[in-house]
């Protein structure tokens, strides 16, 4: 093989990479979809959303069925209105609720939607009522630490075996 083809092989590896970079770039920026797919737009409001960011997935059963496309806090209300696009191709029953959850202990977050049992389904510009805002990992050590603060120390007469009362304590 002749120099010049070996350098063109070896410029064509190189672009090759480079394209697999921004592809997996994209893709980790929740931006790969590139077509614009038939959807329409909900809206839930939450009390807490936690990460949750714009181009976050929708998610039910664990299928991709949307993107989160806006987040603004309602100034009314002081609660976070998410404005999401679902595919045309899934109804959900208007009586569906959203829930922020998290992929994995520290992932990052999602909404899930659990279909209800009502005969209408959602349309454009409808909104989810039924939510639960995301469950923020320092409230619940927090909450944990204050409800074992609250209970105090055990009873004196309680010390474990092998151990010894504190002075003063009754026997």
């Amino acid at each position: 093989m002749t120099k010049k083809g070996t350098e063109t092989l070896v410029g064509l590896f190189v672009l090759l990479g480079i394209a697999g970079l921004v592809f997996l770039s994209l893709k980790a920026a929740n931006l790969a979809s590139f077509g614009s797919r038939d959807s329409y737009t909900v809206t839930a409001m939450f009390d807490n959303i936690g990460g949750l960011k714009a181009r976050s997935p929708v998610r039910s059963a664990g299928v991709t069925v949307g993107r989160v496309t806006s987040i603004a806090l309602d100034p009314k209300t002081f609660q976070g209105l998410v404005v999401m696009d679902l595919d045309r191709a899934v109804q959900f029953p208007k009586d569906s609720s959203a829930k922020i959850l998290t992929s994995g202990l520290l992932g990052d977050q999602y909404i899930g939607i659990e279909p209800g049992a009502d005969e209408k389904n959602l349309a454009a510009g409808d909104v989810i009522r039924q939510t639960q805002s995301a469950v923020v990992l320092e409230n619940l050590i927090s909450q944990f630490l204050f409800s074992k603060a609250a209970e105090g120390p055990p009873p004196a007469g309680n010390a474990p075996a092998g151990v010894a009362p504190p002075p003063g304590a009754k026997k």
